[in-house]
């Protein structure tokens, strides 16, 4: 995964899809952020800059799991202690198209 290569934007495209159109910003420096609407709840991670899975554990986010959509970018920082069954979805910049990306989707098991 890179830096700048959509993961946001992505996001921020979910959020549209579900009446969330709020102005979104990387949760870099607050870890998650969150959105409410009457029967959604969608908490948007971004865990580049947690130590270890611990860290994860000490701020409650497996409690997130149960209670609405999470979107976790750098979730290969904590993988291990994801929920069965969750979407990967893999961003890589185009070398050949400065906006160009490919997006690999793997349901893990």
């Amino acid at each position: 995964m890179n830096f700048g290569c959509g993961k946001t934007k992505f996001t921020q495209g979910i959020l549209s899809y579900f009446g969330l159109e709020n102005e979104i910003s990387s949760p870099t420096f607050t870890i998650v952020n969150e959105y409410h609407k009457e029967d959604i709840s969608i908490f948007h991670f971004d865990v580049y800059r947690l130590e270890d899975t611990d860290e994860f554990y000490a701020m409650g986010g497996e409690d997130y799991f149960e209670n609405g959509i999470c979107i976790i970018e750098w979730g290969e920082q904590i993988e291990e202690i994801l929920p069965k069954g969750y979407t990967k979805i893999t961003f890589h910049k185009l070398e050949e198209q400065e906006d160009g990306r490919e997006l690999t989707i793997e349901k893990m098991l």
